[in-house]
């Protein structure tokens, strides 16, 4: 096992970086929340006409397209192409990309006008942007899937596309198309609450914005949030999802550096 580098935690909180989220709807207020346990400072700007205003003062960008319609699309390139333009970090979440012909192609129109630094995927998404058989379901993506898959695909997407990749599940797999790591633990619990995949979206945008290697970053909020989730389940008490949604939040904003390189499990494979 690697240790990530947890430091990022204390930078995060000494720096409050404004990191600008085109969120879900479903998830932004938890999304917000989460950069505001961690030390970030949120700011969920939506409309296109404030997208250069907004890119040039904040330090990294989190587009999510889930809950889509075509103004958060002319948003989401507006910003990323401002975050390419000022060299910052953006992550990309297509949430349910595959769920229907419309939502795919306009994120290829994205892809194709601006490289994200990051894609946050799960399998199902990973698939529907290599063109590859889809099993979404919705904006899930039905598993378990075999690690040596999930790695494949996120080998295979990153080098497709240029840029890093997360694909997360049970097991998450971040790749760069060349180094490889898997992180592994968390909480099974993480399935029953809507909204934990742009979550680790926010988490991924929020260290990349002190940590200029993405796939470090990526690492880092990948076994950052496993930790959190193990340590909500304990703090929830078997009270249910309610419960633990927000003892995720408790976890993000208490957890050290010490606590997670404690409790992460964290491989490099290549």
């Amino acid at each position: 096992m690697t240790t990530p580098d947890f430091s990022l935690l204390e930078a995060v909180r000494l720096r409050r970086p404004l990191i600008h989220c085109i969120s879900n709807l479903v998830s932004a207020n938890d999304c917000a929340n989460l950069a505001l346990a961690l030390g970030a400072s949120p700011i969920m700007a939506q409309a296109p006409e404030e997208m250069e205003a907004i890119a040039a003062a904040s330090a990294a960008a989190v587009l999510n397209t889930g809950t889509p319609e075509e103004e958060k699309f002319r948003a989401c390139l507006l910003r990323g192409r401002a975050a390419a333009r000022l060299g910052h970090p953006s992550v990309l979440d297509p949430v349910g990309v595959g769920s229907s012909p419309w939502r795919l192609e306009r994120t290829e129109a994205l892809l194709a006008a601006f490289t994200p630094s990051l894609l946050r995927v799960n399998p199902g998404e990973a698939r529907a942007l290599l063109r590859l058989e889809s099993r979404e379901q919705g904006v899930d993506s039905p598993g378990p899937h075999p690690f040596a898959q999930q790695a494949e695909l996120a080998r295979r997407l990153a080098r497709e596309r240029g840029t890093a990749v997360l694909l997360s599940g049970p097991e998450d797999a971040v790749s760069d198309g060349e180094r490889l790591w898997r992180i592994s633990g968390g909480s099974a619990l993480t399935a029953r609450v809507t909204g934990t995949g742009c979550m680790l979206s926010v988490l991924c945008g929020v260290f990349a914005a002190v940590e200029p290697d993405v796939l470090s970053a990526a690492v880092a909020a990948a076994a950052f949030w496993k930790s959190c989730s193990r340590r909500a389940e304990v703090l929830a008490g078997g009270r249910g999802p309610g419960s633990f949604r927000t003892a995720l939040l408790d976890a993000a904003g208490t957890l050290t550096a010490a606590d997670c390189a404690e409790a992460a499990r964290a491989e490099r494979l290549s």
